[in-house]
């Protein structure tokens, strides 16, 4: 089902555009003012406009609805004999045009091939970012081709860009994209973490120094800003900066230049900022946290990764995927999720969003005997670590001991399979005793083998 707006200025032609739509499982949302429809286009995979209208002609909507997303397909109504004005509109950008009286069957056809070319574009803009950052993005959801459309708008305009959302979320994946598909692609991608560094230690990362700026500063120092140039800069955590720094990268941007600590010289630089944030940067603006001016330099486009538990259609091709690829890094082959499991993940609620659910899924895998994954694994894994929140770290990540049984794991399971089961080539592959061995196969629950 795909939501499409009915923008018509006569009521008795939305009615009948809207039934129609209806019969073919389609959600419409109708409207007779043209400057509404714009204020209504959440989740909208396609639009059919009347050219004329008295608020606002066909027209001059079709670029209105463009500049808020330039991949919409818009199909344009006009009377008959007025083709001359419907070539117009296509010119402009109009997917296809229809006139009146229009044929039920035509205006179905019409909308349904608007649709699937749309889906035919965002699939094509998805292989591409994959192929430029060498990874795969998993989600179908309407949240997240929303997201990819938007990032495949503002990703060719040298602009800066804050991501903004919650932990676990992909803020760092959105990044890459934005650098991948930009003219700065051939460029460096420098990422810089602001919550990890004091602030006293941040200006001179970002900056660099000179030798003997400070106590311990041996030799000069290229800073992160001066890395990134012709490039792209990542700031992570960019909440996390103290109002000193905060000042300097105000600068940065505004001027295109850096002063490294200790030196009187000014650099110039070509970096185009990304800001991720977990914050709302422009409340911790208003309370005098954050510098307004600086927020407003960032957040030229503002982009918000959505929350697992907005999309959680997509569950099941995450769980999948990450089963896929821990199954390989730890050494046990391919990774069976049962339906019943798909489902009970489908509906947890996911505080920690993506991050959570891989974590998840490998520490499942880790502690698995062999086998599918099912509501056993699910329920047997540590009371801490529940699928609804509770995690034991911050992030819900493994801990150093499960990731080292986990590493283990895999190496005896390769030795194994590469021995047929011979517990005594195994041991000898992996350079420990055979009694040794068998007692980690019990712990991991690997099976007898064989002598």
């Amino acid at each position: 089902m795909s939501k499409i707006l009915l923008v018509d200025d006569e009521p008795g032609v939305l009615f009948t555009l809207k039934e129609l739509l209806l019969e073919r499982g389609h959600e419409p949302v109708a409207t007779t003012s043209a400057r509404e429809s714009l204020k209504r286009l959440e989740g909208v995979e396609a639009a059919i406009i009347d050219l004329s209208m008295p608020e606002m002609n066909g027209l001059d909507l079709l670029r209105a609805l463009h500049e808020r997303d330039e991949s919409l397909p818009v199909l344009i109504l006009t009377a008959h004999g007025s083709e001359r004005d419907a070539v117009a509109a296509m010119k402009a950008g109009a997917y296809d045009y229809l006139t009146k009286p229009f044929d039920v069957d035509e205006v179905g056809l019409a909308v349904e091939r608007a649709v699937e070319a749309r889906e035919l574009r965002s699939a094509k803009r998805r292989l591409e970012a994959e192929h430029a950052i060498g990874k795969r993005i998993i989600g179908d959801s309407a949240p997240m081709r929303r997201l990819l459309d938007a990032i495949g708008r503002v990703a060719g305009k040298d602009v800066t860009v804050l991501v903004r959302g919650e932990t676990g979320t992909g803020k760092e994946l959105i990044a890459s994209l934005i650098h991948a598909e930009s003219k700065r692609a051939k460029g460096p991608l420098v990422r810089f973490n602001c919550a990890a560094i004091p602030g006293e230690l941040a200006e001179a990362e970002l900056f660099g120094h000179a030798r003997g700026a400070f106590t311990g500063a041996q030799a000069q120092r290229r800073g992160f800003f001066a890395q990134a140039h012709g490039g792209t800069l990542v700031l992570d955590e960019v909440g996390e900066l103290s109002s000193g720094v905060q000042a300097k990268v105000l600068r940065a941007i505004q001027e295109g230049e850096i002063q490294p600590v200790g030196s009187g010289r000014i650099e110039k630089v070509d970096v185009r900022i990304v800001a991720c944030t977990n914050r709302d940067l422009e409340a911790e603006a208003r309370a005098g946290r954050f510098r307004e001016d600086l927020y407003y330099r960032l957040a030229v486009v503002e982009l918000v990764a959505p929350p697992l538990r907005d999309r959680p259609e997509d569950v099941p091709a995450l769980a999948r995927e990450f089963a896929r690829h821990y199954g390989e890094k730890f050494g046990v082959g391919e990774v069976q999720l049962t339906e019943p499991l798909v489902r009970e993940l489908t509906r947890a609620d996911w505080p920690g969003n993506v991050r959570q659910l891989e974590n998840l899924i490998a520490r499942m895998i880790a502690l698995s005997p062999g086998g599918p994954l099912d509501l056993d694994a699910l329920a047997g894994r540590p009371a801490e670590s529940s699928a609804r929140g509770g995690e034991a770290t911050a992030d819900g990540g493994l801990s150093l001991k499960e990731q080292v049984e986990a590493f283990e794991r895999g190496l005896i399971a390769r030795a194994l399979e590469q021995s047929q089961g011979n517990q005594s080539e195994a041991a000898r592959i992996l350079g420990m005793s055979r009694p040794t061995l068998i007692d980690k196969i019990k712990k991991y629950g690997l099976g007898n083998g064989g002598a």
